[in-house]
């Protein structure tokens, strides 16, 4: 028997990894997503799983009722971009099993464990799982192989100023992120350390491990955390950094989100919000938290102040 949901998530991710999914296919979410798919909560064993037909919103639904983690609205197209289209690539879930036919913009769209995975699974922690994991992978593609393609196009090389070399995925924002490094960080951080970064395919994560130890800071799973996240450590700040050339900056929700992430440390917090270019910056520019600062990649050496009583800086408890 399973004892907590924290062990039973641990084993899915276990099980994904085992399956051929890469990081972003192991990490809590996914690992939830096939759960609900399979039908599993506390007190159940893995011979007990099922299959039934499960649209987006069904399977949100499982993880609110028996995770207790409740999705928002629009993480839908995350859970379908990032976790279920790459279960039907690797070949764990099929589409449409009862209308292959089906218009893509319907509201019937589903998704099922397909039975051979669904066998292998119910065998999940059993003796003999290790035997049947063999015979599957005989005849069915993993999805590591599929997206090491990808993971051979050219990287976006970036330096660090220890002069160590971090080999983001390509695309996305990556290009920005690479300018935060080399470019706002020696001018605003000039002895900054880098202590993470979250790439377009989050494949990078902590950066340096023993500096987040020793200022204790734990970023959990289930927490979006900052794209770049920097240390000064003369002045004693922390730089909690968003690359917005795809997404948002750092608004009012946003700040109040990594408050709660950083509460040991929201004191020391500088906040910025960084763009490719003015243009971008002016699209969000009624978006901005106060005490934060905006950053355009395209004119490094200035930076603008959403603030009032001084320029860039924590600004403590607020």
């Amino acid at each position: 028997m399973m004892s907590s949901d924290d062990e039973l998530i641990s084993q899915a991710q276990e099980l994904l990894a085992r399956l051929g999914f890469d990081s972003e296919r192991t990490n809590e979410r996914s690992a939830m997503v096939l759960l609900a798919l399979l039908q599993l909560r506390e007190g159940m064993t893995w011979d007990q799983a099922g299959n039934p037909l499960l649209g987006t919103r069904a399977i949100m639904d499982w993880i609110a009722n028996n995770f207790g983690v409740a999705y928002k609205p629009n993480t839908r197209e995350t859970i379908r971009r990032f976790t279920l289209h790459q279960f039907v690539i690797g070949q764990l879930v099929e589409e449409n099993a009862d209308d292959p036919m089906r218009p893509i913009n319907s509201p019937k769209w589903n998704y099922r464990v397909t039975e051979d995975a669904l066998s292998l699974i119910r065998g999940y922690t059993q003796s003999e799982f290790d035997k049947h994991l063999a015979g599957y992978v005989r005849n069915h593609v993993f999805f590591k192989s599929l997206a090491q393609e990808r993971r051979d196009l050219p990287k976006t090389d970036v330096q660090l100023p220890s002069g160590r070399y971090l080999n983001l995925s390509p695309g996305g924002q990556n290009k920005l992120i690479k300018s935060i490094i080399e470019d706002f960080l020696p001018r605003f951080v000039p002895n900054g350390t880098v202590l993470y970064v979250d790439d377009t395919d989050h494949g990078m994560g902590v950066i340096d491990r023993q500096t987040m130890d020793e200022l204790g800071i734990k970023l959990k799973t289930r927490e979006k955390a900052p794209d770049v996240i920097i240390w000064d450590h003369d002045r004693q700040w922390l730089f909690l950094i968003e690359a917005a050339s795809t997404h948002g900056p750092i608004d009012v929700t946003r700040k109040m989100e990594l408050k709660r992430i950083f509460p040991d440390h929201f004191h020391q917090a500088v906040l910025v919000s960084c763009f490719p270019d003015r243009n971008v910056m002016r699209r969000f520019l009624s978006q901005l938290a106060w005490e934060s600062e905006a950053w355009c990649s395209d004119t490094p050496d200035h930076m603008v102040h959403f603030n009032g009583s001084r320029f860039m800086g924590p600004y403590g408890e607020q």
